[in-house]
């Protein structure tokens, strides 16, 4: 009875954490077009129609609406609301993964392994197409106030095109490999050895990705380098902020490293009982 009940919350906080990681990916998605949108609107041709738009509504002691003033309120608003609630959906997302790591008490090494991987790849798809960080370059001119001059905001996998297409062919290269490859071969040999753990294959595949193990952090390396090379090389004042992608890759990581040493102890124990 206690193994079919931590299946089923196992099963059922797996659903859940898939939801709130497509919800948090589309909320992301909304507050980087709101933020784009609301960037366009702060550029200097902007802000010299707004400045002329708040005189003629002070001067017509408000008979002439700012309409532009009241659509760049509206964007703001929801802005904000997006963000809030990707961050949400983000921490729901984390509280699943530490459902699932709990139930490490409640079921069998083999089914807390499958758990683990699963919700690691869960983690790993967001992690790879959620945006990880905005970037706003702007300065400050007089009479027109904050000018924005250029916006920006990639996910990994957007990340790794921009620098291909601009010639980082090897730094493209590298966060291909450790960020995406590795990381998805990994988790799906983890969760074939699982399946299969009777498999002579299978303590092969734990032995190579245990050895592998040492450059675990390079995941976390690569995506330092990629933040790193996004809010870099410009002389401009510039507003960066992380984005929840970066929270759903780092889940990854340590869900990762967790579910490769479970299969590893379940290997060991099935060979001291052979």
């Amino acid at each position: 009875m206690k193994k079919i009940l931590a299946i089923f919350i196992a099963t059922l906080t797996l659903i859940t954490m898939a939801y709130m990681g497509k919800q948090g990916y589309l909320s992301a998605k909304q507050y980087e077009q709101r933020t784009a949108l609301l960037s366009q609107q702060m550029d200097a041709g902007t802000l010299a129609e707004l400045q002329l738009k708040e005189w003629a509504s002070l001067l017509t002691l408000g008979l002439v609406k700012n309409d532009l003033k009241e659509k760049m309120q509206r964007l703001e608003t929801e802005r904000q609301t997006y963000n809030a609630d990707a961050r949400t959906y983000a921490l729901y997302f984390a509280i699943g993964a530490l459902v699932i790591l709990l139930l490490y008490f409640l079921l069998s090494l083999r089914g807390f392994t499958i758990a683990v991987s699963l919700a690691a790849l869960l983690a790993l798809i967001n992690g790879l197409i959620t945006p990880i960080l905005m970037m706003v370059i702007h300065k400050q001119v007089e009479h027109l106030g904050d000018v924005v001059l250029s916006f920006e905001s990639k996910a990994i996998l957007g990340s790794i095109a921009k620098l291909y297409a601009n010639g980082s062919l090897v730094v493209a290269g590298v966060i291909l490999l450790f960020s995406v490859v590795v990381p998805v071969l990994k988790t799906l040999s983890v969760l074939f050895v699982a399946a299969f753990e009777q498999s002579p294959f299978a303590a092969k595949v734990v032995r190579f990705f245990k050895h592998l193990g040492k450059w675990s952090m390079l995941d976390v390396f690569v995506v330092a380098i990629l933040l790193v090379y996004l809010t870099g090389g410009s002389s401009e004042t510039s507003r960066s902020e992380v984005e929840i992608g970066l929270y759903f890759f780092l889940i990854y990581v340590l869900l990762s490293m967790i579910a490769s040493l479970s299969a590893d102890k379940m290997l060991h124990q099935k060979g001291t009982q052979a």
